[in-house]
């Protein structure tokens, strides 16, 4: 079995050799012999003893509360608490991380796209950039529940064509109307626009925003705030009641 000094089990822990004498000191890590000369010589299980301590060091427990946990009849059942708790905060951590990387790489993309920005411009890609995956969900909804209805076009034409039977492509018509016109309203109650003039976000009427010339991201409207006309962007709006 091995055996290890107090510099080794230092060294093995990422800690100093005063830490694990004065944990000797404390009682909380006493070494399983002493060597001839008088050397602390610590077994697999102080190893396996220490870097527990150092878990609850790291997780903000005191000393005292450390040893208390110790010498339960069950101190397994605790400490294993105390992990789950460390690994959804250390989760939770990672994944806010990750949310403002992939926000700084999305303003950074969006400031390739311009020669020349301002405080203003970085603010229309701040909140283009905040309701993007949420645009994007959206347009996808759309496309999902459109299928059907495109199923259903295809079944009728075949029917009026093969069988000389009209009348589904009619219930189609009707369907396509009322999906449409739910649609559309949903989606422009979803989503306001982005002036590149004075670089106010406003909504624009339903008749407005629906017969607009467009493109995926940016829609031909009139600013009611400066009157400019021209391609406003189209950013999420959904969030505001």
């Amino acid at each position: 079995m091995s055996k290890y000094t107090t510099g080794e089990i230092a060294k093995l822990c990422g800690v100093t050799v005063r830490t694990v004498q004065y944990y000797d000191t404390r009682g909380i890590l006493i070494p399983s012999e002493l060597s001839e000369g008088g050397r602390r010589l610590y077994s697999e299980e102080d190893l396996k003893r220490m870097k527990i301590i150092c878990f609850l060091r790291e997780v903000g427990l005191p000393l005292d509360s450390i040893l208390q946990i110790l010498k339960e009849e069950h101190p397994e059942k605790v400490i294993s608490l105390l992990i789950q708790q460390q690994e959804k905060t250390l989760s939770d951590e990672i994944s806010g991380k990750e949310k403002k990387l992939e926000k700084l790489r999305d303003l950074k993309d969006g400031l390739k796209s311009k020669a020349v920005f301002s405080l203003e411009s970085i603010g229309d890609i701040a909140v283009f950039m905040e309701g993007k995956k949420k645009l994007k969900n959206m347009r996808w909804m759309m496309i999902l529940t459109g299928l059907p209805v495109t199923a259903l076009q295809w079944v009728s034409i075949l029917f009026w064509i093969i069988k000389g039977i009209w009348w589904p492509f009619v219930v189609w018509v009707f369907v396509a109307a009322v999906w449409g016109t739910l649609v559309s309203r949903y989606y422009f109650d979803h989503v306001k626009y982005i002036c590149p003039e004075c670089h106010e976000v406003f909504k624009p009427t339903l008749k407005d925003a629906f017969f607009a010339n467009h493109t995926p991201s940016a829609r031909k409207l009139t600013c009611v705030s400066c009157g400019h006309r021209g391609y406003c962007i189209e950013v999420w709006g959904g969030d505001e009641k």
